[in-house]
């Protein structure tokens, strides 16, 4: 079955606290997304600020909307109480933006009717079918967002179905129950979903979650496995609050273990990728902890996993890393054991086989040792491969010195203007020869790299 996958990177992920996009950075991520095989990119709430309308001109200006694959989706509020949808600027700026797919809210919570909207509830249910059909009546193809759905059914279930059954009688194509406060339980959107589409059964439904709870992705599969075939969220689950759905999560959990088909197998794994490059012009530092996605998600540091890994890694691992673009980590520390250090040994091509041999086992041994001395100490070699390499190479006897430190120092001073000038001056031992530099730099740390490469250079160009 086919899951329709709206991305709203661009517009709901950018109402995330430090987010700001410019319009260069959304041009960007759309022709990511579009390339990945996102369905829908929502670009932006062209009728709300001077950025998303250059956004939508730009994309305009690329032809085809400067998309290959998906549908490039503006978004809007329906229209304003009292006034017509075909004077609203709102929707006509979705009109003017020159797209054929729009998405815009309106309230299924007659508490907001009531206290956001300040207007009857018969009020909001013709805002809700005027916008539709003027929308329908420009050639459209127009998704509902239901907002404060949930909530909306659990005080009043029959103004909330109400809603939707005015947004369908307008024409809407997709009506997206939208849990916008994020506080719903996966057995909750379950059972409402389960009773709205019963009551709509050839209406086609969507989600869009919010993760105040931290069930935005499980209520989005909740809603899928219900009968939505829609799912709505962002990239690494970016948004207002504590983030909107993490499309990053639920894509693979819907292809790998649900069999549905979102995105070709081909391009999963390019999903490690797309996740890194939306934070990096995001200027996010990535969240390492991220499941399929993250930097530690198939990293191994314990020697009774790895060591079951290195027999069966579904011991140990739900899936194949590969499938979303990310590897295999096996992580150096004193809770290493064996298989941790012949990893690392065979990924480094130390040449050093596992056998029987009693000599092997004491080099292994020996390393494990001083790692588990040096960690309680305070030094730590997750991820410092190189220093591992050293004093693996020390332990077993085959380290070359290319130099050694007489001595250094440094002055750090203030000139005239007020500048922070460093200064270094160290003496090497390089192949029997003395070698005496200085250099200067911004800072300490960068003046010592100056003078020690000044001093190495033409012995290791």
């Amino acid at each position: 079955m086919k899951i329709l996958v709206f991305d709203t990177t661009l517009r709901d992920g950018s109402q995330g606290a430090g987010i700001a996009f410019t319009v260069e950075d959304k041009i960007k991520i759309a022709k990511a997304l579009d390339s990945f095989g996102i369905s829908y990119i929502e670009g932006g709430w062209p009728g709300s600020n001077p950025k998303d309308e250059l956004f939508f001109s730009q994309m305009k200006k690329l032809g085809s909307l400067g998309l290959k694959n998906a549908k490039l989706t503006a978004f809007s509020s329906t229209r304003r109480k009292g006034s017509k949808a075909s004077e609203d600027e709102s929707l006509r700026a979705i009109v003017k933006s020159g797209v054929k797919t729009a998405c815009i809210f309106g309230k299924s919570w007659d508490l907001h009717v009531k206290y956001a909207l300040k207007t009857t509830n018969e009020e909001n249910l013709k805002m809700i079918f005027e916008s539709v059909a003027f929308l329908k009546s420009k050639k459209l193809e127009v998704i509902f967002d239901a907002e404060h759905y949930f909530d909306g059914y659990r005080n009043n279930k029959e103004y909330a179905l109400e809603t939707v059954r005015t947004a369908v009688d307008g024409g809407a194509d997709t009506i997206c129950l939208c849990e916008t406060n994020g506080g719903m339980l996966p057995s909750d959107i379950q059972s409402i979903v389960r009773k709205t589409i019963n009551l709509f059964p050839k209406v086609r439904f969507g989600i869009h979650a919010h993760n105040d709870s931290g069930c935005a992705v499980a209520n989005s599969i909740a809603a899928v496995e219900e009968g939505c075939i829609m799912v709505q969220g962002t990239v690494n689950g970016i948004g207002e609050r504590c983030g909107n759905a993490n499309l990053c999560s639920i894509i693979p959990a819907l292809e790998f273990k649900r069999n549905y088909e979102c995105i070709s197998k081909k391009n999963v794994e390019k999903l490690s990728e797309l996740s890194r490059y939306v934070d990096e012009i995001a200027n996010l530092v990535p969240n390492d902890s991220r499941p399929y996605v993250g930097n530690n998600a198939f990293a191994h540091k314990a020697g009774i996993h790895v060591s079951a890994i290195e027999r069966n890694p579904e011991t140990y691992e739900h899936i194949n890393p590969a499938l979303v673009g990310n590897e295999r980590r096996i992580l150096i520390s004193d809770l290493s054991g064996k298989s941790n250090i012949m990893s690392k040994f065979n990924e480094m091509k130390m040449g050093i086989k596992d056998t029987d041999n009693g000599n092997t086992s004491e080099k292994i041994k020996k390393v494990i040792n001083i790692v588990k001395e040096k960690e309680n100490h305070g030094y730590q070699y997750e991820n410092a491969d190189a220093s591992f390499f050293l004093i693996t190479k020390k332990a077993l006897g085959s380290f070359k010195s290319f130099f050694s430190l007489v001595c250094y120092r440094l002055i750090v001073e203030r000139d005239s203007y007020g500048n922070i000038v460093s200064e270094a001056t160290i003496k090497l031992d390089v192949k029997g020869k003395e070698e005496h530099t200085v250099a200067e730099a911004n800072g300490p740390v960068d003046a010592l790299s100056n003078c020690l490469r000044k001093a190495l250079i033409k012995y290791y160009p």
